[in-house]
């Protein structure tokens, strides 16, 4: 391959271009197409006889049939090494703020920057020994980076037991130095270095075993952790309608859940929403390290006035770094938003491609595709027996808040919980407007399940009374069902709405939701209470709930908190 393999265009069809080669092409190989001074990127997505059809991630404005392409041999990859964390990429792994230097305000296509400073200097610590067998993943040494030790791993590339036969001493080195040699099962040496690359389309699986997920991902949304609970290495998804608060609702999962790292994919997105998520996040103080949140979060930044061909790259890049920290033994949760972009994105590139369409004009494909991005995800343990966990949570928009369409279906088949977010929840002030009517998950909360089955229950028929006075009106219902629909009202406006602009609402840890579910449980939602009419059962929730709301904004386990918690169980004895 190192010889130079290179093809004439024959067709432009947008972003995607058909060549004409003379000696091989391989499959998802990235290949650039030489348009005067500038080199513009793609990918090889079909071949066919010596006719190369490739995804251009530019904009192919200007380029010409019987231009040179130059095929590279190198499968599309990622950087992978000390230096992500804090890093605002594109789909293609350009650091922005350093493209933005050398372009100003308007990027120019065909420019390409190294994802990691190479000359930065970081401070090794070997682990390993000269003459000691390591796999590829096993870790020989690290360097710190922002909060975390940064693992430096065997290569993910190489195959078998590899033998140790040179390590460099502590100090400083740059990315383009040697911190070790070693020796695969034929004899031959490899030098290993800070970083390493390897493809995003397949997934690193340089660890020990693959894991069932059974323990729950705390996210601090009461909604979320008690009655739709995420695995430690789950997968779930938030389809909504526009204006629904899914941005909003990844936001604050991505500041408060108990996680290491937070890798968020702008997958197609509105400018306006990435740029506000570009301005906040570094402003954020992460609440369990006090310092920026962006110091452990890693953003791949792709809008939906950039190529649509990126927008896939941008996914792939993103769970690739993601399997990346997983492998040093840390917690990692990637939140895509959203991947109807993507699929929006593949549709395109499937009608050019003039491929047979499937439901919608999405390709026949599109299971399979979304089926294996979310397979990505896991809890894996480690050679060194340390558990690191990948949790994918993706949004979707479906237009129209239609839950029918292909992509949510198709997601709904592979996701372990769905958080389906209502407009008329939105619409009524209810945050975060995930409708537990109509959501679901298949793994357990950490709150007791009698408990969570009582929840649904009545907000099931907190609803039924509802959808009935709606008809017949508050006079046809009994004071039963009446006294149903209130404590139904009650646990869905105290226990599952959260405050977001509150410190102490927005996140509620799971101590804290284990004490106030047990305690609405054993004294509001199975107690009976005898009412003389329902003008005083309304009376008496519309007092409960205002002290509710204020025992919900204050601090957990405090002198303040023990008194309010008091003053409700007072009122609680009256009926």
């Amino acid at each position: 391959m190192s010889e130079k393999r290179t093809g004439r265009i024959l067709g432009i069809n947008g972003n995607m271009v058909t060549a004409e080669f003379q000696d091989f092409v391989i499959q998802n190989e990235v290949a650039y197409i030489i348009h005067g001074e500038e080199r513009l990127k793609s990918e090889v997505i079909r071949i066919r006889g010596n006719i190369a059809e490739m995804q251009v991630f530019e904009n192919t404005r200007g380029a010409r049939i019987g231009e040179e392409v130059e095929f590279t041999g190198e499968l599309l990859s990622v950087e992978l090494g000390p230096g992500l964390l804090g890093q605002i990429f594109d789909g293609l792994q350009n650091p922005l703020p350093a493209l933005a230097e050398e372009c100003g305000f308007f990027l120019k296509r065909g420019v390409y920057i190294k994802a990691l400073e190479e000359n930065q200097k970081w401070d090794w610590t070997p682990t390993a020994k000269i003459a000691q067998k390591v796999r590829p993943g096993e870790k020989i040494g690290y360097v710190p980076e922002k909060i975390f030790q940064h693992s430096i791993m065997a290569p993910f590339s190489l195959r078998g037991s590899l033998e140790i036969v040179s390590i460099a001493k502590p100090g400083e080195y740059n990315l383009k130095e040697s911190i070790a040699r070693v020796k695969d099962q034929e004899g031959k040496l490899h030098d290993i270095f800070l970083s390493q690359n390897w493809p995003v389309k397949i997934a690193i699986s340089a660890y020990a075993e693959k894991l069932r997920p059974a323990q729950a991902l705390v996210t601090k949304m009461r909604l979320i952790d008690s009655l739709f609970p995420v695995a430690l290495g789950g997968t779930y998804c938030i389809p909504g309608p526009f204006g629904a608060g899914k941005t909003v609702l990844q936001q604050l999962t991505s500041r408060h859940a108990e996680i290491d790292v937070v890798i968020i994919a702008a997958c197609g997105e509105r400018a306006g929403e990435v740029v506000e998520t570009l301005k906040t996040f570094p402003e954020i103080t992460d609440p369990r390290s006090g310092r920026p949140l962006s110091d452990r979060t890693v953003i791949i930044c792709n809008t939906s006035s950039m190529p649509v061909a990126a927008r896939e790259s941008s996914v792939y890049t993103a769970v690739t770094i993601a399997e990346y920290y997983r492998l040093m033994g840390l917690h990692v949760l990637l939140l895509a938003d959203s991947t109807s972009r993507w699929a929006q994105a593949m549709r395109e590139m499937s009608g050019r491609l003039e491929e047979i369409p499937g439901e919608e004009a999405f390709p026949a494909y599109l299971e399979s595709r979304i089926a294996s991005f979310y397979e990505r995800a896991g809890l894996v343990r480690l050679y060194d027996g340390n558990i690191g966990s990948v949790t994918i949570g993706g949004s979707i928009s479906p237009a129209g808040g239609n839950f029918e369409e292909p992509v949510t279906q198709a997601t709904l088949k592979v996701v372990g919980a769905f958080h389906g977010l209502s407009l008329e929840r939105s619409d009524a002030r209810r945050y975060p407007a995930i409708d537990p009517l109509i959501s679901w998950s298949k793994y357990k909360s950490f709150i007791d399940e009698k408990q969570v089955e009582a929840g649904h229950r009545i907000l099931k028929k907190s609803h039924d009374v509802a959808q009935m006075m709606k008809v017949i009106g508050e006079e046809g219902t009994t004071l039963g069902d009446y006294i149903d629909y209130l404590k139904g009202e009650f646990f869905d406006f105290i226990y599952l709405q959260q405050n977001a602009f509150d410190p102490v609402d927005e996140a509620s840890s799971s101590q804290r939701q284990k004490y106030i579910f047990n305690f609405i449980y054993d004294k509001i939602l199975e107690p009976e209470f005898n009412f003389e009419d329902k003008a005083k059962a309304l009376r008496f929730f519309q007092k409960l709930r205002q002290l509710f709301r204020g025992w919900n904004s204050i601090s957990w386990d405090s002198a303040e908190f023990k008194k309010s918690e008091e003053e409700i169980s007072g009122l609680l004895a009256l009926p």
